[in-house]
């Protein structure tokens, strides 16, 4: 190993994981919450073209996909240096206003760039110089997404209509239709992180090395294709991830924020593929159970939604299943 680490090193750099695995659930939640708060705007913002909270809503996302790939960028490194990543991360806290996202924001970011100026400062004792750029390069994505929410902090939120009555046929979504849903969420938090992991892990030098001239000539094996094959699959996790948990909230329901069950990354290629191919059967049983009691419920977006996620999902079992029959 070119660089000499610890335990503890290991340790700062998977701290810094668990914080953009944390921040990259709130923000993409955040994001699905806002068609509520779009929905909830005074009547005269039917004349704009594109309010406060949909330019909002559109950085949010893009901030949180970036903050998923900074995950990515560290755990690969770790993998390299020959440490374990992670697959925790502390609870995220979604709040229920622009303003609220904006402040949660400001603290969120502020403690990352506490946390990066340490593990800059280590890696440079190290002399782990890629971890130190790879850092350097983090921090002042950081600095701007700091920046955008301290922009929001003193913005007035529209006044909420608290007092208004739900109307007859929203009283279908009861408490036990929402934890159906929410598990749904979790399933997705889950995969988004264990696939996430396992794409990274392809960088341990175990599962780099070549064994065949066939390897030799391609630059590939078993591992790297898998490896392939897991990043545009944990990409549309994340898309499902925001489009249930945005029909969570203008349901009026809460969309929870951590994994359920939690992540189990393997430590061989062939312990991906079966995790992940029981993972893709979990989550179709899961959707097609919430496919019925949508339909029960008459509930016909719902419905139609996880009727084209389950095709999807479908798709993901199938490529899981060529690798492993």
């Amino acid at each position: 190993m070119a660089v000499k680490t610890t335990p503890k090193y290991i340790d700062l750099l998977n701290e810094a994981v668990e914080r953009e695995i944390q921040v990259s659930i709130q923000y993409l939640l955040q994001h699905g919450k806002m068609e509520k708060l779009i929905r909830r705007t005074l009547p005269e913002n039917i004349l704009l073209d594109k309010t406060t909270y949909e330019a909002v809503g559109k950085f949010l996302r893009e901030i949180g996909i970036q903050e998923m790939k900074h995950a990515a960028a560290i755990m690969e490194r770790i993998y390299y240096l020959g440490g374990k990543a992670t697959t925790k991360a502390k609870k995220p806290v979604i709040g229920g206003s622009l303003s609220e996202f904006a402040k949660l924001g400001v603290g969120a970011e502020e403690e990352a760039l506490t946390l990066y100026r340490k593990i800059i400062d280590e890696a440079r004792k190290a002399g782990d110089y890629e971890t130190h750029e790879l850092f350097e390069k983090i921090y002042g994505e950081e600095e701007v997404h700091l920046f955008k929410f301290q922009e929001y902090t003193k913005f007035k939120d529209e006044p909420q209509d608290s007092d208004v009555k739900p109307s007859e046929w929203r009283r279908a979504y009861t408490d036990d239709y929402f934890a159906l849903l929410n598990k749904a969420v979790a399933s997705e938090i889950m995969a988004i992180i264990q696939y996430t992991n396992q794409h990274e892990k392809a960088a341990l030098l175990k599962l780099r090395m070549k064994e065949t001239p066939l390897e030799t000539i391609t630059e590939k094996n078993k591992t790297q294709v898998v490896s392939d094959l897991l990043k545009p699959i944990f990409m549309q996790e994340m898309e499902h991830l925001e489009k249930i948990s945005e029909r969570i909230y203008l349901l009026e329901g809460e969309a929870v924020a951590m994994p359920d069950p939690l992540p189990k990354v393997g430590e061989t290629v062939d312990e991906f593929l079966h995790l992940d191919h029981e993972a893709e059967n979990d989550a179709i049983l899961l959707y097609r159970r919430i496919i019925d009691e949508a339909m029960k419920r008459g509930d016909t977006l719902t419905r139609r939604m996880f009727e084209d996620i389950v095709i999807q999902e479908e798709e993901h079992y199938w490529k899981f299943d060529d690798f492993i029959r």
